[in-house]
């Protein structure tokens, strides 16, 4: 093959045997985000009942309270509730976020918890390989904004975002007054969302460092090591 601008020692053939049924034995580990801090938040109602469905297919989840996360920067990440988004975003082996539609994207408050969530930190990325579902609530009529916008985070974040989604329009008819979402054809489009998420949750667990692992790093990896090893760097061993 005629392809002369790949190093091929980077480049192996993909191994069938490292994507075999290898993940750990406990049940998949769900994190939930949602975006609104309103005592009737209709992302919030949303994320409890997507967790209850979680619950039933077999996951154990954590649901983030977001109330006194502050606004990025506005302190350092030793903040309690920062340290516990970042904590809760490693346990995970998969995420949902949801939030309302506001002027025409995902609300401020949604974004601010992603946000504290590093690409990298060390030698730990908080969502790389992590599965991830996208869900919407709207006051309006239905509107797909915010799963898009949310889409393009969670690929920026190296997260595997699965293909279905869900968006609820009107919210405020879908629940009753008790929170719980009333049967429709949008409350079956969650429940199809949260069974894909946990599919995809149990194929890509345990496999996600092999699955995320690119050309382009390994290739960079060694010639950072080898610049290193011309200029006399030695490496300590901790």
């Amino acid at each position: 093959m005629n392809l002369p601008n790949i190093v091929f020692e980077h480049l192996p053939d993909p191994e069938a045997e490292l994507l075999a049924d290898n993940g750990p034995g406990h049940r998949p580990r769900i994190l939930l985000l949602y975006g609104s801090l309103r005592p009737e938040s209709y992302s919030h109602k949303l994320a409890l009942e997507a967790e209850r469905i979680l619950r039933q297919l077999g996951a154990e989840t954590r649901v983030f309270d977001p109330h006194e996360l502050p606004m990025l920067d506005s302190c350092g990440k030793d903040h309690p509730k920062v340290q516990q988004l970042r904590e809760w975003s490693q346990w995970s082996e998969g995420q949902v976020w949801v939030s309302p539609e506001r002027h025409g994207t995902l609300t401020g408050v949604l974004k601010n918890q992603i946000d504290w969530l590093p690409l990298e930190e060390g030698s730990v990325r908080p969502t790389q390989g992590r599965t991830l579902a996208v869900m919407q609530v709207s006051g309006g009529s239905q509107s797909f904004n915010v799963v898009n916008a949310l889409r393009v985070m969670g690929r920026w974040m190296r997260m595997v975002t699965i293909p279905n989604q869900s968006s609820v329009p009107k919210a405020w008819q879908e629940f009753d007054a008790n929170g719980r979402m009333r049967p429709s054809p949008y409350y079956d489009r969650v429940v199809d969302v949260m069974e894909e998420l946990i599919k995809f949750t149990l194929m890509v667990r345990g496999r996600s460092d092999y699955l995320v692992d690119r050309y382009s790093e390994r290739k960079g990896a060694a010639e950072a090591a080898a610049l290193a090893r011309a200029a006399g760097v030695v490496e300590v061993a901790e």
